[in-house]
């Protein structure tokens, strides 16, 4: 249980000196004996030593004072050795986002320099000139709690989760400038901290770097074309996760046709069409996009198995369609829905929808067609997901064999389970 000391407390020597000093960020100031300090329980400090990064708030016991937003937290173990040091949010369940565990460190400007060149050079011979398009920070995964970088061409995105990192902002702008040189930068906000933004004079889609944007933002991934709107589309203007995938589908669709259900802009469509194709339907019930489909698909004309392919466009919901139209049969079909779970009371129901979702999918099948389900519900697990898809398959009373399963590209790596959303299983009717 967290206990809040007195000012006589405050003063003991029960805190420990060692790390004071040697933890500060560039444009903090203020006397080292007022940094924030916490005791946090048992299992908490077990968690942050096997490098999890988030410190729970009712797994904090003690701390010397109050903490503001984005501050820096130093974190002590039971032995009053350091344990982490990040960045605090009082008003968030993470209490602590862990920066950096271990050794006690100086944070200070050289040490962000040096981690964003270090997350860069992660991607180091991922990405050719034919992909200009990828997440350059991955979040906790590459070492930044809460923010993720993505690259549009010139156009980086910056999306922030936690208001930790609004005080924080303009170095960290002025960081990126300095080592990307990118031509514009946008900024993204969860709807979490927009009203908390709104005291340092940001908003969600404020361009904070660059001239004005004239429209959308086209970038290239593996020598597609692609629009993004990076300003007001959903996550920083495009799907970049599912690249991958996207690669996978082109090359099982010679000769198919396909069906793209919950299709956004068409990224699987496409990738289908230059793959050989014959027919693609984009199903989505967006009409804006399936309007950004169609723009897609004109600004690859220049590839012959695009243009010979025949792109219809179908605006309904999918679970309402699939149900009445079993006329319609297809040798390819891919189901990339939204999230069914956002939060995890609703996992079981979400579990319940990828199944039914897949029964439908698996029923508009054609004699050797093939099914490609994802999921990107974080609240469900792989386990959980593939088993769905796998249970519908058993109960159709059709014959499958299973062609693979997969799970995060290596720009969306994750390294802890609640960072761990992506999931796709690829399956044959036999």
């Amino acid at each position: 249980m967290k206990t809040k000391p007195t000012a006589t407390e405050r003063r003991s020597p029960t805190w420990p000196e060692s790390g004071k000093a040697a933890l500060h960020a560039g444009s903090e100031t203020g006397a080292p004996a007022a940094r924030l300090r916490l005791r946090v329980t048992a299992a908490a400090e077990n968690y942050v030593r096997g490098g999890h990064p988030w410190v729970f708030a009712d797994s904090v016991r003690e701390q010397n004072r109050d903490g503001a937003a984005g501050e820096l937290a130093i974190i002590f173990d039971r032995t009053d050795k350091f344990l982490a040091v990040g960045l605090f949010d009082p008003t968030s369940p993470i209490r602590v986002r862990v920066l950096h565990a271990g050794k006690p460190a100086t944070l200070d400007a050289a040490w962000w320099a040096a981690r964003l060149d270090a997350t860069v050079h992660r991607r180091d011979g991922l990405f050719d000139d034919q992909t200009t398009g990828y997440r350059v920070i991955n979040g906790e995964s590459n070492g930044w709690p809460g923010l993720v970088l993505d690259r549009y061409d010139t156009t980086l995105v910056l999306k922030l989760y936690t208001a930790a990192w609004l005080p924080r902002l303009e170095e960290i702008i002025a960081l990126i400038r300095t080592r990307l040189q990118p031509g514009h930068i946008v900024l993204r906000l969860s709807r979490n901290i927009q009203e908390a933004a709104r005291q340092f004079q940001k908003r969600d889609g404020k361009m904070i770097y660059g001239p004005p944007l004239n429209g959308a933002v086209i970038f290239s991934e593996t020598g597609l074309k692609f629009e993004a709107d990076v300003l007001r589309g959903q996550k920083t203007g495009f799907f970049l996760d599912q690249r991958e995938n996207r690669r996978l589908v082109e090359s099982l669709a010679r000769g198919r046709s396909v069906l793209n259900a919950f299709s956004f802009s068409g990224g699987f469509s496409l990738y289908a069409a230059r793959g050989g194709a014959k027919s693609v339907t984009d199903l989505d019930i967006s009409a804006h996009a399936l309007a950004s489909a169609a723009r897609n698909f004109a600004l690859n004309q220049n590839n012959p198995n695009i243009t010979r392919c025949q792109h219809e466009r179908v605006q309904a919901d999918t679970f309402d369609w699939l149900e009445k139209n079993a006329a319609r049969n297809f040798d390819l079909i891919i189901l990339d829905p939204p999230s069914f779970a956002k939060r995890e009371a609703e996992r079981a129901n979400a579990i319940r929808a990828y199944e039914r979702l897949s029964a439908l999918g698996i029923a508009r099948l054609a004699p050797g067609g093939m099914l490609v389900s994802c999921s990107c519900s974080a609240h469900v697990s792989a386990e959980e997901f593939f088993g769905a898809v796998r249970a519908a398959a058993k109960s159709s009373g059709r014959e499958f064999s299973e062609l693979q399963t997969t799970r995060h590209a290596p720009d969306h790596a994750a390294t802890f389970s609640e960072a761990e959303y992506l999931k796709g299983i690829f399956l044959r009717l036999t």
